[in-house]
């Protein structure tokens, strides 16, 4: 189950940038606002979704860094990784998750095609960026990420 959850996030990742993307392109190039960017960002919150299901079963179920956190939250605050694990890494992806469905509302409901584009990019590039800080990288070895 943390090597789907792992594997999950590449898609996360990409199709969070796709969407970020068409969004940087809409604004920039103030382009019209087509099915294509309004599928970015269905995709992006269901490969979301999908992932928050995934994290949520090891996060209640499946994991022993966050039984290990849940049985003594005190102890757990005061290491770094669990504390990573069972608080910061579970907040920021519901935050980033809301961020991608808030969004994606916005967008749907914005009145020009310039408003859906600027909508998208402001709600789906801080989702992302959210996403690239709560996810634990290789790079970040103290919370034993890996690439995949």
């Amino acid at each position: 189950m943390v090597h789907l959850h792992s594997i999950l996030r590449w898609a996360v990742v990409l199709i969070g940038l796709l969407a970020v993307i068409r969004a940087l392109k809409g604004v920039t190039g103030k382009t019209p606002f087509t099915a294509a960017d309004s599928k970015a960002g269905l995709f992006f919150s269901i490969i979301c979704d999908i992932q928050l299901l995934v994290g949520l079963l090891l996060y209640f179920v499946f994991s022993p860094k966050a039984q290990a956190a849940m049985s003594n939250m005190g102890a757990a605050m005061k290491d770094a990784t669990l504390r990573f694990y069972a608080v910061e890494h579970a907040t920021l992806a519901i935050v980033a998750i809301a961020l991608v469905h808030i969004g994606k509302s916005k967008v749907k409901k914005a009145a020009t095609d310039a408003q859906k584009h600027k909508l998208a990019l402001i709600f789906y590039g801080i989702a992302l960026l959210l996403i690239f800080v709560l996810t634990p990288w290789p790079f970040r070895a103290a919370l034993g990420g890996s690439w995949f």
